[in-house]
């Protein structure tokens, strides 16, 4: 199936896509800040640059977007019916570089915490940033 948007037009959606400072990662950021925890963003010398680095705690988070990290069984992960193939292929290689990031991290002993986009819409939020309080500082 064709994609139903213009050259022009897909280049344009896609080049507002944020990767970083996305608004599920800063309403993490705003939680732990708040809970007293100091890290660092994006840290480049880091396998797969984590969006948060605590490393009081040698901790790193991932904040991914389901739908683009390919969050199985999430409702918000929805292949499109356009360039179907295309988009396996992006959204399959972005699982495979997580998995890639993920085990690098722990072999230089780094504690890796994901936490999904779906996992922060308001009727989970609270419950699941206080769990994610309680697994950075627990051993």
């Amino acid at each position: 199936m064709a994609d139903v948007h213009s050259k022009k037009q897909r280049s344009y959606n896609m080049s507002k896509i944020k990767s970083k400072n996305t608004k599920p990662e800063i309403k993490v950021r705003k939680f732990l800040h708040g809970e007293g925890f100091r890290f660092r963003i994006h840290r480049k010398d880091l396998p797969g640059k984590p969006d948060i680095v605590l490393p009081k705690y040698n901790t790193v988070i991932f904040v991914h977007g389901c739908f683009w990290h390919g969050h199985e069984g999430c409702k918000y992960f929805v292949i499109p019916k356009t360039r179907t193939d295309w988009w396996l292929n992006k959204i399959n290689k972005n699982i495979e570089n997580d998995k890639k990031a993920i085990r690098l991290l722990e072999e230089q002993g780094w504690k890796v915490i994901t936490i999904w986009e779906c996992q922060l819409k308001k009727d989970k939020i609270q419950e699941n940033l206080t769990k994610l309080e309680n697994e950075i500082i627990s051993n």
